[in-house]
């Protein structure tokens, strides 16, 4: 573990919990992760899902969605008849907007729909998220070793369903003495972990946390901030698809840092 003077772990510390006050105010946005109402899969036959609004159904590629008489809107152009959309290739939890509702469209060769609503108690309920106490000492370095090209990695999800995401290589890190290895994946907003270790299921989310990675240096070294490990939508409120750790990702220790279950789920 990385050490650090009495006055940097106090800057440190003041960071984090800026970071945190930041982080829980885009939590609890008002069509942000904590509003995910009902997350349903499109059929061939058109369908009404309770608390969403209009009638959803796929042909191929393409999405239709029946109003109504409720006016939609999607990418700034309003709408009240019945509309195809494909937004197979669109970005994941693409946004149709209906009145004070957005439904966020996933493809996954089905159409997923997620019903985000501003007054789901996850959201008007929300006591904050219950962390570990800020530890320096949890900032670990470590090594990314890139793929000659990048490679697939399969998740399982908590369902029946699987995906497939990217790695651009290996990190290695050193923990107490030890020398362990994490897998990350490739997103839009950079390199991601999703991890479990001997805290999962007991202080923290059972299924994953996430960590997020940022871009290593010149010779490889990235900075592993485990004090920001993070809850998946998933952890929340249950709804949306929750992927489970790959395997190479299961680290053996505990690791004392970052986010713990949501209160929510907490029994």
């Amino acid at each position: 573990m990385t050490t650090q003077s009495s006055g940097s772990s106090t800057q440190y510390i003041q960071e984090w919990r800026d970071w945190r006050a930041g982080w829980e105010q885009f939590l609890t946005q008002p069509h942000g992760w904590l509003t995910a109402a009902s997350i349903n899969w499109v059929e061939e036959d058109p369908h009404h899902f309770p608390g969403q609004p209009g009638k959803w159904w796929q042909e191929g590629t393409k999405l239709y969605v029946d109003p109504q008489g409720q006016t939609m809107s999607y990418d700034g152009e309003s709408f009240t008849d019945v509309r195809g959309f494909d937004l197979s290739d669109a970005p994941d939890d693409t946004r149709i907007i209906a009145g004070d509702l957005q439904i966020g469209v996933t493809y996954r060769d089905q159409y997923l729909l997620v019903n985000y609503d501003p007054q789901a108690p996850e959201r008007t309920e929300f006591r904050g998220v219950p962390t570990f106490e800020p530890d320096p000492g949890w900032v670990l370095k470590g090594r990314l070793d890139r793929h000659a090209a990048p490679t697939p990695v399969d998740f399982d999800t908590v369902g029946t369903d699987k995906y497939t995401y990217t790695s651009p290589g290996v990190i290695t890190f050193t923990h107490a003495g030890r020398e362990h290895t994490l897998t990350p994946t490739s997103s839009p907003y950079g390199m991601v972990v999703v991890f479990t270790d001997a805290t999962s299921g007991v202080t923290t989310y059972g299924a994953c946390r996430s960590l997020s990675v940022p871009e290593p240096d010149q010779d490889g070294t990235v900075v592993l901030d485990f004090n920001r490990a993070l809850n998946l939508p998933c952890a929340f409120s249950g709804m949306p698809v929750c992927p489970v750790a790959p395997a190479e990702n299961r680290l053996p220790f505990a690791v004392e840092a970052g986010e713990k279950t949501p209160h929510s789920q907490q029994h």
